[in-house]
């Protein structure tokens, strides 16, 4: 592998992950709508009593 391979392979990571970032907040955006508060993307650890929820990882 090449180090263009290389960079372009991070390239790509760091686009899919920036675009991921960018579906989450847009469809915070789309469910809060109207709303005053602002989006949150990142989700905070789960309590002890929030050990019955299911979360997407």
């Amino acid at each position: 592998m090449t180090d263009k391979d290389r960079e372009s392979e991070a390239g790509k990571k760091a686009s899919d992950e920036k675009r991921k970032l960018d579906d989450a907040l847009e469809e915070g955006l789309e469910e809060t709508f109207p709303g005053s508060d602002p989006v949150n993307i990142t989700q905070p650890a789960p309590s002890k009593a929030d050990h019955h929820i299911k979360r997407k990882g």
